[in-house]
């Protein structure tokens, strides 16, 4: 439809107008700004004065924008700082598990290198690949064999006393029968009292003290050790201490942890050389002394 011709429309001027006074404000407060006068210096400063305070109101969307948006980015900066130590974490407690398996084999170490042998005797320690320990029998399964050296029949203890011997070798592995074990007998000494007896295994973790010379003469407490008879076990090897059981039998209370056998020292025995000739005997002073088994006239 026409539009009557006596209607004017006075909605172009009107904009223009406006946007030539915005344009004509806008360039006139740059001047401003940008003026390098002291008296002009002083109504910029008024007029800060005057209009920055008021307008909190319009800057408060704003500031609370910039603030959500720096609240975001630290959130996720202590999320990503939470993941992180939580694998951080995880690790440290493998590695705490990891160190207190070393300590404890560390321990077992130690110990063994603080066991007191005869310094004739060699060792090799092997670490305890397997228990087949059972009601009837009472044995360990070692990780050295004959390419080893080893030979059946050797002594072997943990830490602090004697476990057992040697009673299989193969060619990377050994087994060791216990001194619990039923058939092992082992020949002993009492101290103080010198009394010679024989540990016998009965599968408990006690053995009873058999062919006690004078039982009177013993009394719990006393060290067992081995006496070498046999040629078996070297003498001088920690066994245990002396304890009565309820019935009044003398028992051995192992000084061997049982428990906790991680790592066995394989002790190098050869055995005693037996005197094979015995016509000389050396005297102190070094002058052989000639035996005349013949009787004088």
């Amino acid at each position: 439809m026409a539009k009557d011709r006596g209607q004017v429309d006075y909605g172009g001027p009107l904009r223009r107008l406006i946007l030539a006074v915005l344009v004509l404000a806008l360039a006139g407060t740059f001047l401003l700004w940008r003026i390098d006068s002291p008296r002009v210096e002083r109504f910029r400063a008024q007029v800060t004065d005057r209009i920055v305070p008021n307008m909190d109101w319009a800057m408060a969307p704003v500031t609370g924008t910039i603030n959500l948006f720096r609240d975001f980015q630290s959130y996720r900066r202590i999320a990503e700082q939470n993941t992180e130590l939580r694998r951080e974490l995880r690790q440290m407690q493998a590695w705490k598990e990891a160190a207190l398996q070393l300590e404890q084999e560390n321990a077992r170490l130690l110990d063994l290198n603080n066991v007191r042998l005869d310094p004739r005797l060699t060792y090799i320690t092997g670490v305890v690949l397997a228990d087949s320990g059972s009601p009837f029998r009472q044995s360990v399964l070692l990780n050295v064999g004959a390419r080893d050296g080893i030979v059946e029949g050797w002594a072997t203890m943990d830490g602090i006393g004697l476990v057992g011997r040697i009673s299989g070798v193969a060619q990377n592995t050994a087994r060791v029968i216990m001194v619990t074990d039923a058939s092992s007998r082992v020949p002993a000494i009492i101290q103080p009292s010198g009394q010679r007896a024989i540990v016998a295994g009965d599968n408990s973790a006690a053995p009873p003290i058999d062919f006690l010379e004078n039982p009177d003469l013993v009394r719990p407490g006393d060290r067992v050790i081995s006496s070498g008879d046999g040629g078996v076990f070297p003498a001088g090897l920690l066994i245990g201490q002396v304890a009565a059981d309820p019935g009044g039998r003398l028992r051995v209370r192992l000084a061997a942890d049982y428990e906790r056998l991680e790592f066995l020292r394989v002790l190098r025995h050869y055995g005693t050389e037996p005197v094979t000739d015995d016509s000389t005997i050396l005297a102190p002073g070094g002058a052989a002394l000639l035996l005349d088994t013949e009787v004088p006239e």
